[in-house]
């Protein structure tokens, strides 16, 4: 029996080499199984495909995935299970957070319970800000608001996942892809581990305020069309709701005379609701564009990501 470790490893020069032979290999060499490593290089800016080489050269159990740019932690995960041959592979991320003392219980839960999918689920933080731990709550509270049922509040990507799930992941093309978010919409069955999310072990987060709305966005669209029928149904109900308004003023003014004196205070509020509806008309037409750019990058059908053979070590031997 074989294991498959898949890392997403970007500008983590200063904490990997600690993760790795500290925290990660004693682990591994714990469960007294096979294993692989798979160490995907995204794009890097940093030493840290030097030291993932040097790693891969001294252990011919690790390889290395290099991408020609950075492309993104979900092309990185998608790339690294691609890659992956073991029956079970668990992806986990490279800056300690996730904590490495839980891996064999993953495997126990696989091999006890016969699921497909083994998912951890960030229960508590040890440090971590109020603005960070509510922006989570939020998320997930607004993702089940849109219909995604299937993804757990505080579910994340330390993950074990067996090969016939894995073989059935890998048939999926989306670009603009949440791998959680696909994996859970997948089905299969599941069980979950709680754990604490603990600090990085050096450096700083790569995903920034920006990134991670960004991520959130791609969530929503990626995962749900229930903001297009929100905004119909809104459109609607304000379009109605303007026309009783519009017979009402037509009424009270021109036929009985505005007995209720309102003049032009009635006509302000009429401009102040054909601003509102006006913003209403911009907000739906970008969310609808958010949906086309989706398309449009479905359509033009480019590589997921693209490997620089140059620099990745112990690949298999098929292209990609």
């Amino acid at each position: 029996m074989t294991i498959s470790y898949v890392i997403p490893v970007y500008n983590e020069e200063k904490g990997f080499k600690k993760f790795f032979d500290k925290l990660l290999m004693p682990e591994i060499k714990k469960t007294k199984l096979d294993y692989e490593v798979i160490l995907v290089n995204d794009g890097s800016s940093d030493k840290s495909l030097e030291i993932l080489q040097k790693i891969a050269e001294t252990d011919k159990h690790v390889k290395v995935i290099s991408f020609s740019r950075n492309f993104g932690k979900e092309v990185s995960l998608t790339a690294g299970v691609r890659e992956a041959t073991g029956d079970a592979i668990i992806t986990i991320d490279a800056d300690g957070q996730q904590p490495p003392a839980l891996i064999h219980e993953f495997i126990e839960k696989w091999q006890e319970k016969d699921v497909d999918i083994v998912i951890g689920v960030r229960g508590k933080y040890e440090k971590h800000g109020l603005i960070a731990k509510l922006g989570s709550k939020l998320f997930y509270k607004m993702l089940g608001m849109m219909g995604v049922k299937d993804t757990v509040p505080g579910s994340t990507d330390f993950r074990l996942l067996d090969r016939a799930f894995v073989d059935e992941f890998n048939k999926l093309t989306e670009h603009d892809r949440i791998t959680r978010g696909l994996m859970d919409w997948m089905g299969f069955k599941k069980v979950y581990i709680d754990y604490i999310y603990g600090n990085r072990l050096a450096g700083k987060p790569s995903y920034n305020f920006k990134k991670l709305f960004r991520l959130a966005v791609d969530s929503f669209v990626s995962l749900s069309t229930t903001p297009l029928v929100v905004f119909m149904w809104l459109g609607l109900i304000i379009t109605l709701g303007s026309g009783v308004i519009g017979l009402f003023d037509l009424i009270e003014e021109e036929l009985l005379g505005d007995p209720l004196g309102l003049g032009w205070n009635s006509m302000v509020r009429i401009c102040i609701f054909i601003t509102f509806l006006v913003g209403l008309v911009l907000i739906s037409q970008g969310i609808t564009s958010l949906y086309i750019s989706h398309i449009y990058s479905e359509a033009q059908n480019r590589p997921l990501y693209i490997i620089d053979k140059k620099r990745s070590r112990n690949l298999k031997k098929k292209d990609k």
